[in-house]
């Protein structure tokens, strides 16, 4: 892209980025149809794993040999992973994928209270003010006690909490573990929990077009994991960050195109005010002149240094 600077480069990668993500996740969610939820796991884990090695080979990170520190760190992360991608893609399969999608959003939120309580990292009233605002809105989306209430949105909160121990996970890597090593962890770890997990239900038949769709939400994990590499190598992180957004509206476009859902106004509204909030706060740690974390997506790879 000869055309563009680095910062709208970077804005493309990470719009493209969430594209590759969410389509992996619209994927699942369609192969979940035939298939149970673990079964489809550990099949697309199997093709992600396979690229993984590849492109770790290609890096030449196979061989590498972390610390002890770093591999309980490592666990810590694969935990939160492996979890948040389950109760991501429960949630996913059993409501629209727009709502899902921005309940997640919440995660810088619950990262930052969690870094504040964690690793004593001074936050400001103003971002705490955000952050507040930003949970109402999860709220609105949710909407607890009303008749609109989906209890299968809990597990989208829980994809928020165990996403959270993964990019607070990710803070303590040291320097030396590369993004690459350790989404291959990732990949490998899937693979192992999923397989055994998967043979407590009968297997259903596996048809060619579920491989196909399994490995194409495979490619679209690295293609989503190669692009978000690719964003933090470009432009102002500040400037580039706050279009991770941007997956609510493919979100809502695949919604629309594939399950012919339309979000309702208590939803836009929700997705509106996370979306202001996380905008503000990204904007805050710009001018303050700190780091906001890259991103912190759902998904493979994601929040980890290139």
């Amino acid at each position: 892209m000869p055309f563009l600077n680095d910062n709208s480069r970077g804005a493309v990668f990470m719009m493209m980025s969430m594209a590759g993500f969410i389509v992996s996740d619209t994927i699942m969610k369609l192969v979940a149809a035939d298939l149970p939820l673990f079964q489809a796991i550990f099949l697309r884990g199997i093709f992600v794993a396979l690229l993984m090695v590849l492109l770790a080979w290609q890096n030449d990170v196979l061989a590498y040999r972390p610390s002890r520190d770093d591999c309980v760190v490592l666990g810590a992360r694969v935990i939160g992973e492996i979890g948040g991608m389950i109760c991501l893609l429960n949630a996913l399969i059993n409501m629209p994928i727009v709502n899902a999608t921005a309940i997640v959003q919440a995660i810088p939120f619950v990262v930052t209270l969690g870094a504040a309580f964690f690793f004593a990292e001074r936050v400001g009233w103003r971002s705490y003010l955000a952050i507040a605002i930003g949970f109402f809105g999860v709220l609105i989306i949710i909407r607890p006690g009303s008749d609109s209430f989906s209890i299968h949105s809990l597990w989208a909160v829980g994809a928020v909490l165990f996403f959270t121990l993964r990019d607070l996970s990710t803070r303590r890597l040291s320097r030396e573990i590369s993004s690459t090593f350790a989404a291959l962890v990732t990949s490998v770890a899937v693979v192992l929990v999923s397989g055994p997990v998967s043979l407590a239900s009968p297997w259903q038949p596996v048809t060619s077009a579920n491989v196909l769709l399994l490995g194409a939400a495979a490619l679209c994990t690295l293609v989503g994991y190669l692009f978000s590499v690719m964003t933090m190598r470009v432009g102002d992180i500040g400037f580039v960050a706050p279009f991770r957004y941007s997956i609510l509206l493919w979100a809502l476009v695949l919604d629309i195109l594939l399950f012919s859902q339309v979000p309702d106004q208590e939803t836009i509204l929700g997705s509106t005010i996370i979306v202001g909030m996380g905008v503000y706060a990204l904007s805050r740690g710009r001018g303050a002149g700190r780091k906001p974390m890259p991103d912190l997506g759902h998904g493979l790879g994601r929040s980890i240094r290139p």
